[in-house]
């Protein structure tokens, strides 16, 4: 049964959509060129009445509650202004505005002032944050439940971008994420962005207040980075990184296209299972491009199989509840609700969008 969360947010979503009708960067994104005014009759919509616009799209794919409730809490992100990062491309560094005022004139000649606006804020280098919406869902219809995520503790590894980590925290969830990229650590620097999330929603099904934390830096294999982390979780989700091809490249391939877990595969799994609760969640998700013919140039982010062996897995201490499973439908009724098929650059969903999921369970004992 879905009450009066189905018929407040169909409410919701409806009118939104009638309204607006881990690995390091090998390069930073482009520097915004300078703002052109609009005429008078054309409105350009911010990122989030972008992302409300998608979630009413996605809202007939979504099955759980918690899973509709993760779309409808586009209604809550904040809008977000123009923010400047300072990037050194040749080490690697990104300072915020007042990182780099602080240095001397000869430490800021190598960097880069980037302004990163709205949209890079929310759809980062990687795209929609509401791509998460299928993975969550899964992940809702196995543990079961109306609130199935409220109170969870969630670790994202490799993030990508804080937007599905905000409407996860607006549910009341305690949520962590872990990236490498300098970028996103500078990005996602106000106060504000993190720490206690105000918990959101519409009339009796307002949820408590959520937390967000973001750590940056290598995990597990950085010491300091596994402590900030800690353990107790209740779900362990990582989208579109831990790719067979990224870890398992089946050609030779440059190491820069490749994901350095920086420990062995199974003291990382190890790992992973270890700031698991029993009876927690590894849920491991990739969508993929078709591979390339013999011949050609081998993709590596086109393997999104497990690249860790069930054994593996096992050994850990995790029962599989599913293992490389073809997820290919689905992803392309996301992808064509998101408009991957649309405009510049658009996808042939059919012949080259491909998803695969891998579920675990950490043993009770």
């Amino acid at each position: 049964m879905k009450p009066a969360l189905s018929v407040a947010a169909s409410l919701f979503l409806a009118l939104a959509a009638a309204a607006h009708a881990q690995t390091t960067p090998a390069t930073p994104p482009a520097a915004a060129p300078a703002p052109v005014r609009s005429p008078a009759h054309t409105y350009q919509p911010t990122a989030v009445e972008q992302l409300r616009k998608e979630a009413a799209h996605l809202r007939g794919l979504v099955k759980t509650d918690d899973g509709q409730r993760f779309l409808i809490h586009t209604s809550w992100l904040p809008v977000v202004e123009m923010r400047t990062v300072h990037y050194d491309k040749a080490a690697k560094r990104a300072l915020t505005e007042p990182q780099f005022a602080k240095l001397g004139e000869e430490e800021k000649a190598p960097f880069k002032a980037i302004p990163l606006d709205g949209q890079f804020f929310y759809y980062t280098r990687y795209g929609s944050p509401l791509a998460y919406a299928r993975a969550l869902d899964l992940v809702c219809q196995t543990i079961g439940g109306e609130k199935a995520l409220r109170g969870k503790r969630i670790f994202d590894f490799g993030y990508g971008g804080i937007g599905h980590l905000r409407l996860l925290a607006g549910m009341g969830a305690f949520v962590t994420g872990v990236e490498v990229d300098p970028i996103l650590q500078a990005l996602y620097s106000d106060p504000a962005d993190t720490g206690d999330i105000p918990g959101v929603g519409m009339g009796d099904d307002i949820a408590p207040r959520g937390h967000l934390t973001l750590v940056h830096g290598q995990f597990p294999a950085d010491a300091d980075v596994a402590e900030a982390v800690g353990e107790g979780y209740d779900l362990v989700i990582s989208k579109n990184v831990l790719k067979n091809g990224y870890i398992n490249p089946e050609q030779e391939v440059d190491k820069r296209m490749l994901v350095d877990l920086g420990v062995e595969q199974q003291a990382f799994v190890d790992k992973i299972a270890a700031i698991l609760k029993p009876e927690g969640l590894f849920m491991i998700y990739n969508i993929c491009p078709a591979q390339k013919p013999a011949g050609e140039a081998y993709i590596p982010w086109a393997d999104g199989r497990c690249p860790f062996p069930v054994e593996m897995l096992e050994a850990a201490g995790f029962e599989i509840v599913e293992y490389n499973t073809d997820d290919s439908p689905a992803a392309r009724e996301m992808g064509k609700a998101l408009g991957w098929d649309q405009g510049e650059g658009a996808m042939d969903l059919e012949n080259d969008c491909f998803a695969h999921y891998t579920l675990a369970r950490k043993k009770k004992s």
